[in-house]
């Protein structure tokens, strides 16, 4: 047996490698391809002692073959190949340049986060495809557009971490679908990118999902039905993943240099810390969204900033804070409904969970605030 885990691991490391020597994107990928076919072909009977050196090579060998076919190709092997020969490639250094490439701003973010579960991720079209609730050609279309994209682009400049950790946090935020797990998935990739950029703003990254993660077997119950966080058994969260969220969130602060997923990671460690909800320290948390909207100006944040005032302070100082905002907001109405319930107006609560309800963008999020509503509705006819 292939440890297809280890291939995985090591895909984006040879793609990187070919990519630096002078291969475009998809002649890469392609070249790496072939190489994991002929891997699973002969390892099982003869596996090499350098697996990664083996499958650059081979994948090298691959793309040499490929570019001989063609005038073009061959003078592009050649100049590569003059290019590389001074050393050997930094594998660090590579698989970081190849989340850049992967996260090109010419890229859209659905095309961005496709390519980098195709090629640093090392799932199959059909698996991203499965993920995405799509077509698997569908799926292939979108990432050899991608792929053509970025033919050109060439590592030699600095890309854009932020732009990378965006797009890892659109893969966390895709969460579970079909056969792979996305937001692990994520989780894996954000420890890579931590480790290799040793940057705070990746550590905040990887804190933040940690901690998010942590709660997820709290989140639903046997029915799939939501259940909110003031609600949730928190004896089901992973207290190793919150513990391990609160020591990279920790090493990451230390460094002085705050960034808006560290102060999200904050307001999460502070929910965690909480063992029940009436102990959740509201006020910090609010201190916390001032920092986040200091940073980053986000109306996501002021709306939920509206929400832990109107916890810390009571419920008309949250809808005096919410009545600055605009209504169009997502989850505007859902934030209204709670905060009026909690003032003791449930007619006003009822309907305002019905238009979010209406206004929800997935089915258990629709499904939760109609029975908001409901629940509401049936008390008033009591």
């Amino acid at each position: 047996m292939v440890d297809e885990a280890l291939l995985r691991s090591l895909t984006p490391t040879v793609i990187a490698v070919l990519v630096r020597r002078g291969a475009d994107f998809a002649a890469a990928e392609d070249a790496v391809q072939d190489a994991l076919i002929e891997a699973v072909r002969t390892w099982p009977r003869d596996r090499p002692h350098d697996p990664q050196g083996w499958l650059i090579t081979v994948a090298w060998r691959k793309f040499l073959d490929a570019a001989r076919a063609e005038a073009s190709r061959r003078r592009r092997e050649e100049s590569a190949h003059a290019e590389t020969v001074p050393g050997p490639a930094v594998a660090v250094d590579d698989t970081l340049q190849l989340y850049f490439l992967c996260a090109h701003p010419s890229l859209s973010p659905a095309s961005a986060v496709a390519l980098t579960l195709r090629a640093v991720g090392g799932l199959t079209t059909r698996q991203i495809a499965q993920a995405y609730l799509v077509p698997e050609a569908t799926m292939a279309q979108r990432i050899s557009r991608a792929k053509r994209t970025v033919a050109g682009v060439r590592l030699n400049r600095p890309g854009d971490l932020a732009t990378v950790l965006r797009v890892l946090y659109l893969v966390f935020n895709e969460g579970y679908s079909g056969e792979v797990d996305l937001a692990a998935e994520a989780i894996r990739l954000a420890r890579q990118v931590a480790a290799l950029s040793r940057h705070e703003e990746a550590a905040g990254l990887l804190a933040l999902m940690l901690l998010h993660h942590a709660r997820r077997p709290a989140r639903t119950r046997p029915d799939g039905s939501l259940v909110p966080l003031a609600e949730q058994d928190r004896g089901r969260w992973d207290t190793r993943l919150i513990a391990e969220g609160v020591d990279v969130l920790q090493a990451a602060l230390a460094r002085d240099r705050l960034g808006e997923f560290q102060a999200q990671a904050a307001v999460a460690a502070l929910h965690a810390d909480a063992r029940t909800a009436a102990e959740t320290d509201w006020v910090q948390i609010v201190e916390w969204y001032d920092e986040l909207l200091r940073l980053t100006g986000s109306p996501v944040a002021r709306l939920n900033r509206a929400v832990a005032v109107g916890e810390a302070d009571g419920p008309r100082a949250g809808l005096a804070a919410l009545a600055a905002l605009d209504p169009a907001l997502p989850r505007y109405a859902a934030a209204e409904a709670y905060l009026h319930e909690r003032d003791g107006d449930p007619v006003t609560a009822a309907r305002r969970y019905a238009d979010a309800a209406r206004a929800a963008s997935n089915l258990a999020e629709r499904d939760h605030l109609t029975r908001q509503a409901a629940r509401l509705n049936a008390q008033l006819r009591d």
